[in-house]
């Protein structure tokens, strides 16, 4: 019983050594923390939401990456920077200009749908009456898609939106994301609406 006694926690030492050992070897001895992603570097982005959430997510964190390459910064610290309402000069020039640099991205890679795929969500989530709402909805998604171009209406979009206030409200770094691609679906559904209703 004495043996028992003494072996078990010698062993329990011994396993402890070991594990402590592997560590070591395998360069657990120093601990660096990752170094912060070059915002100049294309990143792939992929939403996990789909139309217009989806693709304004896209557009603000490619808006976003645009916005520290222009600026010389990591995300990390513009994001940082924009919680503390410390905002380097020329922050909101750099973040429209990173959200249209993210449109003009997608449209490269041809990642943007079609304007009508848009225009039939952007028409459910407004303000309109049913009725409207059905009669644009019965436009043949053929006549949106030749009269709408998806990139120049997010353009239009993004140019609407008044990124200094947007970015004096925010609260913390997890704010700002949300709050853009708020403005960003807004301002999108709005300028579809406007712009399918015109085609009367």
């Amino acid at each position: 019983m004495k043996a028992r006694a003494v072996a078990l926690p010698l062993l329990a030492l011994l396993l402890v050594a070991a594990v402590i050992g592997l560590q070591v070897s395998n360069g657990g001895g120093t601990f660096a923390p990752s170094a912060s992603g070059d915002p100049c570097n294309p990143r792939q982005v992929q939403s996990v939401a789909s139309g217009i959430d989806g693709l304004s997510e896209e557009i603000v964190l490619l808006g976003l990456d645009g916005a520290a390459c222009r600026l010389g910064l990591s995300r990390e610290a513009l994001l940082l920077d924009l919680a503390q309402d410390q905002r380097p000069p020329g922050t909101v020039e750099a973040v429209r200009a990173g959200l249209t640099g993210a449109v003009d991205r997608l449209q490269e890679e041809g990642r943007l749908p079609k304007a009508s795929v848009l225009a039939n969500e952007a028409v459910q989530l407004s303000n309109l009456s049913g009725f409207v709402k059905r009669a644009l909805g019965a436009i043949p998604d053929r006549l949106i898609d030749s009269q709408l171009d998806t990139a120049d209406v997010l353009r239009r979009a993004i140019s609407t939106i008044d990124v200094a206030t947007l970015l004096d409200s925010l609260d913390d770094p997890g704010s700002l994301q949300r709050s853009v691609q708020d403005a960003v679906v807004g301002a999108a559904r709005d300028e579809i609406v406007d712009r399918v209703r015109n085609l009367f």
